[in-house]
């Protein structure tokens, strides 16, 4: 997330926090496609992490990137922290350790995704390149232990920072050493939301065993396809996860509602400063708890937007639906992961069809599927088949969605063209993690150096 959110209005009741989700439906023809995608930056002498400071720096090439295009600085306790265009149609920010990543604009079509995309992987290379930096296009760090794994002056990730390992035991790993690509979609109605919601947390399994991208970890391979998908199964099971309530037929805006309430909280933001709020609920905010612990101690809508922030379930609800399920990968991925879910939810036909092949999955089994993706990747199994059998039949939808849709470019292709990288995973019956640990134990004689060659953008 690039900038947290500043908004004063006072909450009254759990109506208005309702009603704030609620404010997300859309006609459809306002439906857009926002795609964020992190990667890691690396000194390319020596395949080592870069500090936030210093002349070859994170903080350079912040300041670098202003000076290209014009964006506001982020400042955070008077460090530059994230640039946003100054309209609102995109941001650059910093995850924990360093991720760079680019949260795009609201977009029309996956052409147009694309393109924005490839436009800042050119101009964060012109910054960076001179430097003898460049990035990397995994989905966990492949090299560098958590003590390597620089830090950035962020208040609200040091406020995560020390939580963390109070919850889980993973935490600090999602945290500094995992990238994402991810993509946040509309919805026209609480009835709309809920098949979206639904089918993409049944599905987002599936996305994270096509997208799995992290073999590795210190160095050497760590037994998984997805570490990633592995770190989340134990970072903080009171906000992320498979949230079991979103598979009743009823679920609505009020039910995330009153789950997000009982969340403990992270932080609120006074004059600037961020307060440590971990030891509170949204509820007990609510209820006057913090009336004397902090400045204007009664919750405001603000303090709710960035709360919804800061809960990470495998389908995150906000004004729109955030897909989370994936590793961070090479720049095709870039554009396949939104083009896979615009495919399956932004097409009535596909959505129905998508519905129809999940609509008996239960939460025990969706998962279960979740809980063998990691190892398995596509081959974990589903009742009498694999995933890769039901990623043909879901390929097949999303291929129908997107050519249903028909938006083409300037030389008359429709969008079904960015899903070939996925088709290929399932055709040839492999990750790109399994492909990775092929290459690592054949002509990449044991070492993992090769991966900032062959993965970087």
């Amino acid at each position: 997330m690039a900038r947290d959110t500043t908004d004063f209005r006072p909450i009254e009741d759990i109506d208005e926090l309702v009603e704030h989700l609620a404010e997300g439906n859309k006609p459809r023809d306002k439906w857009r496609i926002g795609t964020e995608h992190e990667k890691f930056p690396f000194y390319v002498d020596g395949n080592a992490p870069v500090p936030y400071g210093g002349e070859r720096g994170i903080r350079a090439i912040l300041e670098g990137m202003q000076q290209k295009l014009g964006w506001d600085p982020i400042i955070d306790d008077g460090r530059i922290i994230g640039l946003v265009e100054p309209t609102g149609q995109g941001a650059i920010s910093l995850e924990p350790g360093g991720q760079f990543e680019l949260s795009g604009a609201p977009l029309e079509t996956i052409h147009q995704t694309c393109r924005e995309g490839n436009a800042h992987l050119a101009q964060v290379r012109e910054i960076a390149e001179p430097m003898g930096i460049r990035f990397l296009g995994l989905g966990g760090s492949a090299k560098w232990s958590l003590a390597e794994t620089p830090k950035m002056p962020k208040s609200r990730y040091e406020i995560m920072t020390r939580y963390m390992p109070k919850v889980g035991t993973k935490g600090l790993d999602m945290m500094y050493r995992t990238c994402t690509i991810q993509v946040n979609l509309d919805f026209e109605s609480e009835a709309d939301m809920r098949r979206k919601m639904q089918v993409s947390l049944k599905l987002q399994p599936l996305s994270t065993a096509l997208f799995a991208n992290s073999p590795f970890t210190d160095s050497r391979p760590n037994g998984l396809q997805s570490w990633r998908g592995d770190i989340w199964r134990d970072t903080d099971n009171q906000r992320s996860g498979l949230l079991e309530f979103c598979f009743s037929p009823e679920f609505g805006f009020a039910d995330y509602v009153e789950w997000a309430l009982d969340v403990p909280m992270y932080f609120v933001i006074r004059d600037g400063h961020y307060h440590d709020m971990t030891h509170i609920t949204f509820r007990q905010f609510m209820a006057g708890v913090a009336r004397n612990e902090v400045p204007d101690g009664l919750p405001t809508m603000g303090d709710w937007a960035n709360h919804l922030s800061t809960l990470f379930p495998d389908v995150r609800l906000k004004r729109f639906l955030e897909m989370r399920g994936a590793d961070g990968g090479p720049w095709r991925r870039i554009c396949a992961l939104p083009a896979f879910w615009v495919g399956l939810l932004y097409d009535e036909a596909a959505l129905d069809a998508a519905e129809a092949l999940t609509s008996s999955w239960t939460y025990e089994e969706t998962l279960a599927m979740r809980n063998a993706v990691p190892e398995q990747g596509i081959s974990a199994p589903f009742r009498n088949t694999t995933l890769r059998e039901i990623g043909r039949d879901v390929m097949t939808i999303s291929r129908l969605g997107l050519k249903n849709r028909g938006r083409k470019n300037r030389d008359g292709y429709d969008e079904t063209s960015f899903l070939n990288t996925l088709d290929e995973v399932v055709a040839r019956g492999t990750t790109s993690a399994e492909e990775m640990l092929s290459a690592y134990h054949t002509r990449w004689g044991g070492s993992i150096e090769p991966v900032f060659m062959e993965y970087a953008y």
